[in-house]
C-alpha cells in the first residue's frame, strides 16, 4: 500500500513539474505574441505615414513571418498537450448504435465543463493566446492585402476549435469503419457529438474569442462547421468511392443491384442531416454564413463541390427513378381525363389540368427540394439542368405525342380527339403557370442571376460588350416556359383552324347564294343555309368550352371570330354581290344571330367582327349619305365611324348597294 502511495506521489510530482514548465513556456509565448502585436501596430502606422519605406517594412515583415512560423506550431503543441491533460476527446467506446438517439450521454461528461482550478485557467489562457495569434495573423494579412479582395483570403477556420475537432474526428472514424453499410449510424454519431458539446462553445469559449477581439467568429458555428467538414471529408474518401464503384460495375455488367438505392439513401441522409444541423446552428439566433461566392459554409453536401461528376451521377439516378415512378401514371389514360384535385395553384380549377400534370410537378417539386441543400448556386443549377429540365422536356414531348396521335386519327374533326388535345393544352398551361410562379422565387432568381453573369462575361470576352441580364429570360426554366407557350399557341391555332374549316364547309352554299340578297325573305328571319353552320359552330364551341381552360378558350373564340369575320367579308361583302333593301335586312338578321353565338363569351360581340359590322353599317346608310361618298376619303370614313375598312373596300361595298325604294 505504501509503495503504491509513493508511486502515485512521484507521478503527480512529475506532472506538476511538467505543468510548471508548460506554464513558463506559455508565459513566454504570451510575451512573444504581445511583442509581435506591437510590432504589427508599428508596421501598420509606418505603412500609412511612410509609404516610401517599403523595403524596410518588407524586411521587418520577413523577420516577423519567421517568428510566427516558429511560434504558431509551439502554441498549437502546447494547446494539444493541455487537451490531452483534459482527456479530450471524451471516450466514444461506450457509444452503440442503439444509444445514438439519446439526448445526452450521462456516462461521458464534457471535459470543457468539468475542468477546474489551475487546469481551467491554463486552458483558457492558452485558448486566448491562440485567438490572439490568429487575430495577429489576420491583421497582418489585412495590411498586406490592402486594395485586394481581402475577405476571401482573411477568413480561416478558428484554430482553437479545429484543435478540438481533429482528435474527435480521428476517434469517430474508428466507429465509422464498422458502419460502411449502415451510414445512418455515421450521421447519427456526428450529430450527437456535435449537439452534446455545442453548449460549451457558447458558454465557455465564445467569451474568450470576444475578449481576443477576433471579430466575425461564432464558436458555435465554427464547431458545427468543423464537425460537418470532417464528416464530408470522410464521405468523400471512404463512402462515395465505394458507391460510385458499385454503380460503374452495374453499368458495365447490366445487372441491377442495390447501388442506386444505396446512393439515394445516402443523399437522403445527407439532406436530413443538413436540415438538423441548420436547426442546431440557428438555435442561438445566428443565421448560416455565406462565403463570398454564395457558398453555404455548413453542408455535408459540399462533397459535390470538388467532385461534380458525383453530382451528375446523382442527378442521373434521380431522373431515372422519377421517370420510372411516373411511367405507370402517364400510361394510365384516366389520369389524362381526371382533373387536378386541390389548390395546387391559386384558381387552379381554371386550368382544368389532368391529374397527370399534378403528379409530374409533385415529383419535380421533390427534386427541387432535395437540391436546395446543395451549398452553391452553381451546383443547384447544374443539378436541376440534369434532373429537372429533362423531366419537364419529357412531359412536353408526351403532350406533343398525344396531340399528334389525335390529329393523325381524325384530323381533330371528332369530339374525342378535340377533348384529347384540349386536355394536353390544359396540362401545358398548368405547367407553364407553375414554372413561371417558381421562377419568381429567390431560389430560382439566384440561378438566373448567376446564369446571366456567366453568359454576360462570356459575351464580353468575345465581343467586348455587356448584355443586360434581362435578356436571359426567366432563368433555368426559361426555355421550357417558352416551349410550353409555343405548344399552346400552336394547338390552340390548330383547333381554331379545324373549327373554322368545318364552319366554312357548312356555310359554302350560304356564301355562294348571291341571289338571296336580292330576294324578299319568306318568313325566316335568318337564312336557312346558315342555320346548319351556326349549329355546328355552337356545338363545337360547347365541347371546347367545357374541356378547355378559360384563357386558351378565350384565344380560340377570338381567333374564330376573326376568321368568320374575314370569311363573311371576303366571301359576301366584297365579292361583287348586289345588295337590295331586303337583302340588307336579311344580312342584318344573319349577323345578329351570328353575334348571338358569341354573346355567351362577351358583351359586344360585334366588336370582334369589325369588317362585317362596318360593312353592314355601310349597307344600312341612306342613299344620299352613300352618294356623298363618291369622292370617298379618310375624312368621310372618320366622320361616319368607318375605321376598319380601306378606301377601296368602302368604294366596292358602296357600288354594290342597290336601292329599290
Amino acid at each position: 500500500m505504501r509503495k503504491d502511495w509513493e508511486r502515485s506521489c512521484r507521478h503527480w510530482r512529475r506532472r506538476w513539474r511538467g505543468w510548471k514548465r508548460l506554464e513558463h513556456t506559455r508565459e513566454l509565448h504570451l510575451v512573444a505574441i504581445k511583442t509581435l502585436k506591437l510590432t504589427e501596430d508599428l508596421l501598420g502606422s509606418v505603412t500609412k505615414t511612410r509609404p516610401q519605406w517599403v523595403r524596410l517594412v518588407s524586411a521587418v515583415d520577413h523577420r516577423v513571418d519567421r517568428a510566427l512560423a516558429i511560434l504558431r506550431p509551439l502554441a498549437i503543441a502546447d494547446h494539444r498537450a493541455l487537451l490531452t491533460s483534459l482527456r479530450w476527446p471524451p471516450p466514444l467506446s461506450n457509444l452503440t448504435s442503439s444509444s445514438l438517439d439519446t439526448r445526452k450521454s450521462n456516462e461521458v461528461p464534457n471535459p470543457l465543463f468539468t475542468m477546474q482550478g489551475n487546469l481551467k485557467h491554463q486552458y483558457c489562457e492558452n485558448f486566448l493566446a491562440l485567438c490572439h495569434l490568429q487575430e495577429l495573423q489576420r491583421q497582418r494579412k489585412s495590411r498586406q492585402l490592402e486594395g485586394h479582395n481581402r475577405e476571401v483570403a482573411l477568413h480561416q477556420p478558428l484554430w482553437a476549435i479545429e484543435e478540438l475537432v481533429n482528435p474527435v474526428s480521428v476517434a469517430s472514424q474508428r466507429h465509422f469503419s464498422k458502419w460502411i453499410d449502415k451510414p445512418e449510424f455515421i450521421f447519427a454519431l456526428v450529430y450527437k457529438i456535435t449537439r452534446d458539446y455545442v453548449d460549451s462553445m457558447d458558454e465557455l469559449l465564445q467569451p474568450l474569442v470576444d475578449e481576443a477581439m477576433l471579430t466575425g467568429y461564432s464558436c458555435r458555428e465554427e464547431w458545427i462547421s468543423a464537425m460537418v467538414a470532417s464528416l464530408s471529408t470522410y464521405l468523400a474518401k471512404e463512402i462515395f468511392p465505394i458507391y460510385a464503384g458499385q454503380l460503374e460495375e452495374e453499368s458495365m455488367t447490366g445487372i441491377r443491384s442495390q447501388a442506386r438505392t444505396s446512393w439515394l439513401h445516402l443523399v437522403d441522409l445527407m439532406v436530413s442531416f443538413d436540415k438538423r444541423i441548420k436547426s442546431l446552428v440557428e438555435q442561438s439566433g445566428i443565421l448560416l454564413s455565406l462565403q463570398e461566392d454564395g457558398t453555404l459554409q455548413i453542408s455535408s453536401l459540399s462533397v459535390f463541390c470538388d467532385r461534380p461528376e458525383w453530382l451528375d451521377l446523382w442527378a442521373e439516378i434521380e431522373l431515372a427513378e422519377t421517370l420510372e415512378k411516373l411511367k405507370s401514371e402517364m400510361d394510365e389514360e384516366k389520369n389524362w381525363t381526371k382533373k387536378v384535385q386541390g389548390a395546387v395553384l391559386p384558381n387552379s380549377d381554371d386550368y382544368k389540368s389532368p391529374a397527370v400534370g399534378s403528379s409530374i410537378f409533385r415529383c419535380l417539386s421533390s427534386l427541387i427540394d432535395r437540391c436546395r441543400s446543395l451549398p452553391t448556386v452553381s451546383l443547384r443549377s447544374r443539378f436541376l439542368r440534369l434532373a429537372g429540365t429533362p423531366l419537364v422536356k419529357r412531359f412536353l414531348d408526351c403532350l406533343l405525342l398525344r396531340c399528334q396521335e389525335a390529329e393523325g386519327l381524325t384530323a381533330l374533326t371528332d369530339d374525342d380527339a378535340l377533348i384529347k388535345v384540349t386536355n394536353s393544352i390544359n396540362a401545358a398551361h398548368f405547367a407553364e403557370s407553375i414554372l413561371k410562379e417558381w421562377c419568381e422565387d429567390v431560389f430560382f432568381l439566384e440561378m438566373g442571376l448567376e446564369q446571366g453573369d456567366q453568359l454576360g462575361a462570356s459575351v464580353t470576352e468575345n465581343s467586348g460588350s455587356e448584355i443586360p441580364i434581362e435578356e436571359y429570360g426567366n432563368g433555368i426554366f426559361h426555355t421550357e416556359i417558352v416551349r410550353f407557350e409555343d405548344f399552346r399557341t400552336e394547338w390552340v391555332e390548330k383547333i381554331s383552324v379545324v373549327v373554322l374549316r368545318g364552319f366554312d364547309a357548312r356555310c359554302r352554299d350560304y356564301i355562294k347564294n348571291r341571289r338571296q340578297w336580292q330576294e324578299k325573305s319568306e318568313g325566316w328571319t335568318v337564312s336557312k343555309t346558315l342555320v346548319g353552320a351556326l349549329d355546328y359552330l355552337q356545338g363545337k364551341m360547347s365541347v371546347i368550352e367545357e374541356n378547355l381552360n378559360r384563357l386558351d378558350f378565350t384565344g380560340i373564340w377570338r381567333s374564330l371570330a376573326a376568321g368568320v369575320d374575314r370569311l363573311i367579308f371576303n366571301g359576301i361583302l366584297i365579292s361583287n354581290v348586289k345588295f337590295h333593301d331586303n337583302g340588307v335586312e336579311r344580312f342584318g338578321y344573319d349577323l345578329e344571330v351570328l353575334f348571338g353565338v358569341f354573346r355567351a363569351w362577351c358583351l359586344r360581340p360585334e366588336g370582334f367582327f369589325p369588317k362585317a359590322s362596318e360593312g353592314l353599317k355601310l349597307l344600312k346608310m341612306e342613299k344620299k349619305q352613300l352618294q356623298d361618298a363618291l369622292a370617298v376619303g379618310e375624312k368621310w370614313m372618320k366622320d361616319n365611324g368607318i375605321r376598319q375598312l380601306s378606301v377601296a373596300e368602302v368604294e366596292k361595298i358602296r357600288k354594290n348597294r342597290v336601292f329599290t325604294k
